[in-house]
């Protein structure tokens, strides 16, 4: 009797070609990153930058121009998240009450020509209310909490009060997802009175359906100018994070960077 010959290659193929099937016709959420629908809003809105859009409970992401989003960049008015919680804990503010007088020295934007709460300057962003926080924190504390927080690169030496404006300190799209995914989740070394103050702080809009905290930045050190819309969507299912940044040739472009995310996140039907 002729004797059957047995091609044991087979089992080994065959092991390694299903689960390569079942990729190419079921690929997971970080290999279906990138977004054609995404793709085509940055192309019709003639806008140069990335978005990185990732959900907490079910681990979906989407991406727009991935290469970008692992790029740093000054990090703006966006480090005021961690600014304000590492005031809150360091209790050189008080609470998002905490009043710091206006010196009277008149600035280009009228709302920071005014005595000002930590509310309000996270809200209208202003400068000198933040700087004077800073000089009160001080290097070596900003210094520590940066590297517990994983927080983007600093550069050495810098000014305690013009590091993030300055671009001594910058950060990716993908980090400051990373750094909000860490701030929802309270894993930071920051007690649990200052999260509390840091979410009123950043709410930006409520409805019965969804609660959207948020931060914009416009970064100037960079050419072009870099602006930053971050944050994070709370709705009764998931929670979204989000991060963009886009080019900003033209200051009057400044609004995009919310009307960008705001169409993003209504394409995926997160916000109505």
């Amino acid at each position: 009797m002729k004797k059957q010959v047995v091609n044991s290659k087979r089992p080994v193929l065959r092991g390694i070609l299903f689960p390569l099937m079942l990729f190419i016709l079921f690929p997971s959420p970080a290999a279906a990153a990138g977004d054609t629908a995404i793709a085509e809003l940055f192309c019709r809105k003639g806008v140069e930058g990335t978005l990185v859009l990732s959900s907490l409970k079910g681990g979906q992401r989407f991406v727009h121009n991935e290469e970008r989003a692992k790029r740093r960049f000054p990090v703006a008015s966006t480090f005021k998240i961690l600014n304000t919680l590492i005031a809150l804990e360091e209790k050189v503010a008080t609470g998002k009450d905490h009043l710091i007088r206006w010196d009277g020295r008149r600035h280009d934007f009228p709302d920071w020509n005014r005595d000002q709460t930590l509310e309000s300057a996270f809200r209208v962003s202003c400068v000198w209310y933040y700087q004077e926080l800073a000089r009160r924190i001080g290097a070596d504390t900003y210094r520590r909490y940066l590297g517990e927080s994983c927080y983007g690169k600093l550069d050495e030496p810098f000014d305690a009060t013009t590091f993030w404006l300055d671009g001594s300190l910058q950060v990716s799209a993908m980090e400051q997802v990373s750094f909000l995914r860490k701030v929802c989740l309270r894993s930071l070394p920051f007690s649990d009175t200052t999260y509390e103050s840091l979410r009123e702080i950043m709410l930006a809009e409520k409805t019965q359906d969804y609660a959207l905290r948020a931060k914009t930045g416009w970064a100037t050190s960079a050419t072009p100018a870099v602006g930053w819309y971050v944050g994070y969507v709370e709705t009764s299912a998931d929670i979204w994070f989000f991060a963009l940044n886009i080019d900003i040739p033209d200051p009057q472009e400044l609004p995009l960077r919310q009307v960008l995310v705001r169409e993003v996140l209504r394409s995926k039907n997160i916000i109505d």
